[in-house]
């Protein structure tokens, strides 16, 4: 009864953290770029766009089809930085815990 009084405790302690780093990473900004960086995506942890920034030599009404490429490919780098920094906070988080093999948090 000791070890399930301990677990109780333990969760909701991991449950708090957790509450917490989430805060934390949707108040962090990632930034994106494509285009050698002529094209800027920024991010929240959460992956919620913040702002884009566009040089003016790429705007050019013939070639929308290239900027809007290069936005994408903008978006999905910041997006991929904003899901490894959310990993990598998570791995920190569960650092203590002996979670049994193939069991990840969040549930």
């Amino acid at each position: 009864m000791k070890n399930l009084g301990n677990l109780m405790k333990q969760a909701q302690q991991m449950q708090t953290k957790m509450a917490d780093m989430q805060a934390k990473i949707g108040d962090i900004e990632v930034e994106g770029a494509s285009g050698g960086g002529m094209v800027k995506v920024v991010v929240t942890g959460k992956g919620e766009a913040r702002r884009i920034a566009i040089d003016p030599q790429l705007i050019d009404p013939g070639e929308i089809d290239v900027l809007e490429d290069l936005l994408v490919a903008a978006f999905n780098d910041a997006k991929a930085k904003s899901e490894a920094l959310m990993q990598s906070e998570m791995q920190k988080l569960t650092a203590g815990l002996n979670l049994p093999p193939g069991m990840k948090l969040p549930f």
